[in-house]
């Protein structure tokens, strides 16, 4: 793998964050001869596959060896991709959702199942968690809905008392009409809507709302982990966050930048990031 400042390659000035992620990925790609494909249409990515090594270039091997070693989180790997049908003349395997450079899903598992994650005391103080807390991907809270109903969307790892949704090269938190929302039960004890950021009827940040709501429901606490490269995504957030109305849930309710989080990764670790993700825990 390249490290060090060989992992700040040139990146033309302007270039979208998925095209600096697919570059970076055909680099790493070619220079450790990873199983690989890039995708067609306006903005390529790059998708991996395991190869006859086991190996697999869109992870870290030792998150990999984890991810394989654990049935449920294994089970994560399998989830087919969208474009796989398409594409089976160009290739012999099927491409899958985490094998694709852009997941933020990938990055997510790469960082939590990393055996040496939890080894340090850093990342579990900073999320205040319990010692023998282990991921759990793809958690569903059940957040209540009208009429004894509850909502059966994802959020993508719960982790002790804390949610997580990650966003990487993702265009938005997804909008959603009035009708949609208001089938939250708790949907106006949380949220004063007249602030919620809207356009052309919808209301934006809808990720952000389901997953306060289930903060909020379950007494957890919710965190976005999103780039310092996206400053929309950030400001969506916290035009949310302004419209949440008790305090206590308001603190409960955090941003944190795959960079910030860098810093209290191994050192293993932080180079993989560095290379395949252009993050930098000094940024």
């Amino acid at each position: 793998m390249l490290l060090g400042e060989q992992s700040r390659i040139d990146v033309p000035h302007g270039i979208s964050l998925r095209n600096e992620l697919a570059l970076r990925s055909l680099n790493l790609a070619k220079a450790c001869g990873y199983l690989h494909e890039r995708t067609d249409g306006q903005i390529p990515s790059i998708v991996f596959g395991r190869d006859e090594q086991g190996r697999h270039g869109n992870f870290h091997h030792d998150s990999y060896e984890s991810i394989c070693a654990n049935a449920a989180w294994a089970k994560r790997l399998g989830k087919v991709h969208t474009a796989s049908r398409r594409m089976r003349v160009r290739c012999d395997w099927q491409w899958k959702e985490l094998d694709c450079s852009n997941s933020s899903d990938a990055l997510l598992m790469n960082i939590f199942c990393h055996p040496r994650v939890f080894a340090g005391r850093s990342i579990r103080s900073l999320f205040q968690m319990e010692r023998d807390a282990e991921p759990e991907f793809g958690f569903r809270p059940r957040v209540p809905l009208h009429r004894g109903m509850t909502d059966c969307t994802e959020v993508d790892m719960r982790i002790g008392e804390l949610l997580v949704e990650a966003k990487l090269t993702e265009s938005h938190f997804q909008w959603a009409s009035p009708k949609l929302i208001s089938r939250y039960r708790d949907l106006e004890a949380v949220f004063d809507c007249s602030e919620l950021p809207i356009r052309n009827g919808k209301y934006g940040g809808y990720q952000l709302l389901r997953c306060a709501l289930a903060a909020h429901a379950l007494g957890c606490s919710f965190c976005v982990f999103c780039d310092a490269r996206r400053p929309d995504l950030i400001e969506v957030w916290y035009a949310v966050l302004r419209a949440v109305r008790p305090v206590e849930l308001r603190c409960r309710l955090k941003l944190l930048t795959w960079q910030e989080l860098a810093v209290t990764l191994p050192r293993e670790l932080q180079e993989f990031l560095a290379v395949k993700y252009g993050i930098f825990g000094d940024v």
